[in-house]
């Protein structure tokens, strides 16, 4: 018979097992300090050698990382989703970044219709949480702030979907744009115009979303990263316009 005796198990184990799936469940991010080992222990209710013993492990496993004299903090595995070469090509490439968009609407829009349908309570409180921060960014003239929100308010949306693979796949895109491989988010809320535009599609997608309407969140998600297609190409072709006129009065200041 294939049945074996259950084997009590490991307080470390059972540490182990928690961290880890706090990790995989995106509620531990990447740079995340966790508490003191004490405040810790007493917290899992294990003795400070197991939780020593767990965290070890963790680290070896490369999820967990000790700074000196700092503490112990969540590894940042999502920087390791993109080789060094493609994260380079990314950036020499402008049609990275509508490629980038075109996969962030498919995906995006996929996980705010299952947010909707199936998102719990609390997530889609956490969604609204974040969607009046941003309001309130906007309302204080804040444009960086507004924008840093703008990447907290998709997360939430992602996580509401409760799809790991999904939520760690999209947590490596922003990553790479919070580092500006895909161009600088703050580009987008550099006029006002745009930042009413943005604000205003961003409460559409939270009303779909609370509403519990799937098509119109997927609908609402689509508009939006339409918008900001749009938006950076007319970016991109305004800096080319100007150096082009540039090149020409360049060209004209020579020939006097």
């Amino acid at each position: 018979m294939p049945f074996q005796p259950i084997q009590p198990e490991k307080r470390a184990d059972a540490v182990i097992r928690q961290i880890e799936l706090l990790i995989l469940r995106g509620i531990l991010r990447p740079g995340e300090r966790l508490p003191a080992e004490r405040d810790l222990a007493e917290r899992m209710a294990v003795s400070r050698p197991s939780l020593r013993e767990a965290l070890s492990t963790l680290q070896d496993r490369g999820l967990l990382e000790p700074r000196a004299g700092s503490g112990v903090y969540v590894a940042d595995v999502l920087g390791d989703a993109f080789s060094p070469a493609l994260v380079s090509l990314f950036q020499r490439h402008e049609e990275a970044v509508f490629d980038y968009l075109s996969f962030r609407r498919d995906l995006e829009g996929q996980a705010a219709e299952r947010a909707a349908r199936d998102g719990l309570a609390a997530d889609l409180a956490l969604v609204d949480t974040v969607m009046q921060k941003m309001q309130r960014a906007h309302d204080a003239n804040d444009p960086a702030e507004e924008a840093r929100l703008d990447a907290e308010f998709h997360m939430a949306i992602l996580e509401a979907s409760h799809n790991t693979v999904l939520l760690h796949m999209m947590r490596s895109m922003f990553a790479l744009l919070r580092q500006g491989v895909f161009d600088n988010r703050e580009i987008l809320f550099a006029h006002s115009a745009t930042r009413e535009s943005l604000l205003a599609q961003h409460g559409a997608i939270n009303t779909a979303l609370q509403d519990r309407a799937p098509a119109r969140a997927r609908a609402a998600v689509e508009t939006h990263l339409d918008f900001v297609r749009a938006a950076y190409q007319a970016h991109l072709a305004a800096e080319r316009h100007a150096e082009i006129a540039r090149m020409r009065l360049h060209q004209e200041q020579r020939r006097d």
